[in-house]
């Protein structure tokens, strides 16, 4: 039963949820400190039990909470599907902004705010249709687990991966995920492009240790550790990996070949094609390197013994066992290097059943719609569901302008999305949920 048929209509509460989940501040600083995501699970809690959908708010620590719910039909004999989201932001300097943030306003046909883009909008999305098919009886004959994370910013640990650790029971039946990012579209060769997350890089984050003679500054110092570290650092940045596309990157290159007619063998000469996109989708050609911290010294007039830089590492699936070993290459002997963070990469065959339904759902709602793979530069929680065997993609649908650099919304200042996007993936997810 699609959208244009149904006896409801999933898409009338979707801005007003988002609305108000833009204003109740979860930002996560990554180190603790922050407001924590209670009120906000709270309230998505109290939006499915007004409905009749009873849930489970878990906290991996104080305010760090996350709720899990069943929805569908739990007595059926079918894999289950995850449907999931995140309930936190990235921190939002206010005086950055031309709009205050954290205020959820409306103006120019956006919805302004942190959480716009990532990822209150598909949150918002997903209350929405499931009240609306909750009110009207129109629950999938499948089981639906149904769960906004807390933590997902600072890499899961208070939140999807906590839960894999703490209670997988919560997911037992689960095969199949759908959570951010992709499903949004931009424009290839004057034509709509929707792309859907089939995959991530893996994460190795990295220190980077100098060691050096430590002594006092006003003396010639050749084994200085700052200037070890310093050389390391500008080769990593100088750098240039190689472009080695792996199989969801390599459909995104052949639908940009057929819509652009473009015959290139170059894989960054046919990125051009997407406009600027290609910041994101460039970084799921290759493996990445870029400096991010700094530690060093305790007093202007001496020479420290140590010195020590943080790198934030994202490989390619199939890299992991090469790609520290190489990144020791690249900074020589006088720099070890270390993983501080690790997280594996993804990536699931574009084919099956859930693809094939998120493909019909666009094109029921954009006939012209034309979609392919691609694979995230950076993480999920789909790493914590990679865990328990659950297969994961990236289906938050949004029909955007053309003109609109969308990747540049994440963790940007003025972050927005437009409301009838909102509007258009609501009525898609609807769809969806027909054909799983």
């Amino acid at each position: 039963m699609g959208t244009s048929e149904a006896p409801y209509a999933v898409d009338t509460e979707v801005l007003d949820i988002c609305r108000d989940l833009i204003r109740l501040d979860t930002s996560n600083y990554g180190d603790g400190k922050g407001p924590g995501e209670r009120k906000a699970a709270e309230h998505v809690a109290s939006l499915l039990a007004e409905v009749g959908i009873e849930s489970e708010i878990i906290e991996a620590a104080p305010g760090r909470a996350s709720v899990v719910a069943r929805w569908g039909d739990q007595t059926s004999s079918r894999d289950g599907l995850l449907v999931h989201g995140h309930l936190d932001v990235v921190p939002a300097q206010a005086d950055d902004w031309s709009v205050d943030p954290f205020a959820g306003e409306v103006k120019d046909g956006y919805l302004w705010g942190r959480g716009a883009v990532d990822m209150k909008d598909f949150d918002a999305m997903l209350l929405s249709v499931v009240r609306a098919r909750q009110r009207a009886g129109a629950v999938p004959d499948r089981p639906v687990t149904l769960v906004f994370t807390s933590d997902e910013e600072a890499g899961g640990r208070e939140g999807a991966h906590w839960l894999v650790e703490h209670r997988p029971d919560l997911f037992e039946g689960c095969t199949e995920a759908i959570g951010e990012v992709g499903g949004f579209s931009i424009e290839v060769g004057g034509q709509r492009l929707y792309l859907i997350e089939s995959g991530e890089k893996g994460i190795s984050w990295m220190r980077l240790t100098a060691r050096g003679t430590a002594g006092h500054g006003s003396m010639r110092q050749p084994d200085n550790a700052i200037t070890h570290l310093a050389h390391a650092l500008v080769a990593i940045g100088e750098h240039a990996w190689p472009a080695t596309p792996g199989p969801s990157m390599e459909l995104l290159l052949a639908k940009i070949a057929e819509l652009t007619g473009d015959d290139a063998n170059d894989p960054d000469a046919l990125l051009a094609h997407v406009g600027p996109a290609i910041r994101m989708l460039g970084a799921g050609l290759r493996n990445s390197t870029n400096a991010s911290m700094l530690q060093a010294g305790y007093k202007h007039n001496v020479v420290p013994g140590e010195a020590v830089a943080y790198v934030d590492g994202r490989y390619l699936p199939g890299h992991a066992e090469s790609f520290m070993p190489a990144v020791q290459e690249i900074v020589g002997d006088r720099v070890s290097v270390e993983p501080y963070i690790l997280d594996r990469a993804l990536e699931y065959p574009f084919r099956g059943d859930l693809v094939d339904a998120m493909t019909v759902a666009l094109h029921a709602e954009d006939p012209d719609a034309h979609i392919a793979p691609y694979l995230m530069s950076g993480g999920t929680d789909a790493k914590a569901w990679d865990k328990l065997g659950i297969t994961s993609y990236g289906f938050t649908p949004l029909r955007l302008p053309g003109d609109l650099d969308f990747t540049a919304l994440f963790h940007g200042v003025d972050e927005r999305v437009p409301v009838d996007a909102l509007e258009f993936g609501s009525r898609v997810f609807d769809r969806f949920l027909d054909l799983v």
